[in-house]
């Protein structure tokens, strides 16, 4: 019996395949990638930053608003954590949290990220009081970061980590600081720069394992685009935060207002 031909699918029929076809685990992760154009590292006030076109109080002003998020990001992936009915996937996660709290006996290498931006924060001239009162926090700093703690919180643990896939991309902006901000800032003692080089193999190994996480969550072409979002989103947190800086501590700011 001769077999009746297919006929061709219409434009329109071709376009609605396209867009229900799951990506390949190459592709997925390139798309994921290719969001590196909406990284805060191209944001201006981070240009300026790495050019060495900021005054000290604009750089103490970045190190402060920025330890609202380091403080924070434990508590997120508290969150994630909470969420995670997998103890497997909990016994790696956890990694994140003693990397930025500490582990041990919390001294020397084992202090933490957080620790480590407290010395960095005496490198440019703060006091640890400075950044614990939160008292030179931009209300869009605060504000950015409390919605990436309650998106957390409040989503599966799986978009969580997710979002974190930013750290694609923290090892270039790392890597710059180290190799930029000694000559442009020399009056920063280059030892409160230890925090970015610590981050490097860390972010490296996280990214592995949210890769790892969103190839096994996203089994349908909607889940992968929904963490292209999530990771928009992400960025978003990331920009807006430099907005806030850069609105907040403008270039002409009156000494006595000055961190």
């Amino acid at each position: 019996m001769t077999e009746t031909p297919t006929a061709p699918l219409s434009p329109r029929e071709a376009a609605r395949c396209e867009l229900q076809r799951l990506w390949d685990g190459d592709e997925f992760e390139a798309r994921l990638r290719a969001c590196e154009s909406r990284y805060h590292i191209h944001h201006r006030f981070n240009l300026r930053l790495n050019r060495g076109e900021l005054a000290p109080f604009q750089v103490r002003a970045w190190v402060a608003n920025r330890f609202y998020y380091q403080v924070n990001i434990p508590r997120k992936d508290a969150a994630v954590l909470a969420n995670c009915e997998d103890r497997a996937e909990r016994r790696r996660w956890i990694e994140r949290m003693l990397d930025h709290d500490g582990r041990g006996d919390f001294a020397g290498a084992h202090a933490g990220g957080i620790e480590a931006w407290l010395r960095l924060a005496q490198a440019v001239g703060l006091e640890a009081a400075d950044l614990w009162s939160h008292r030179h926090v931009q209300p869009g700093v605060r504000f950015a970061v409390d919605a990436y703690v309650n998106f957390a919180r409040q989503r599966p643990w799986e978009e969580a980590a997710i979002s974190s896939l930013t750290e694609m991309f923290a090892p270039k902006i790392h890597a710059d600081r180290l190799a930029g901000w000694p000559a442009l800032y020399p009056w920063i003692d280059v030892e409160g720069l230890a925090y970015f080089r610590s981050r490097i193999p860390l972010a490296t190994r996280d990214v592995e394992h949210g890769l790892e996480v969103a190839r096994r969550w996203c089994t349908t072409r909607a889940r992968q685009e929904r963490a292209i979002s999530i990771l928009h989103f992400k960025l978003d947190i990331l920009w807006s935060m430099l907005d806030a800086i850069e609105r907040g501590f403008p270039d002409d700011m009156p000494l006595e207002l000055q961190p």
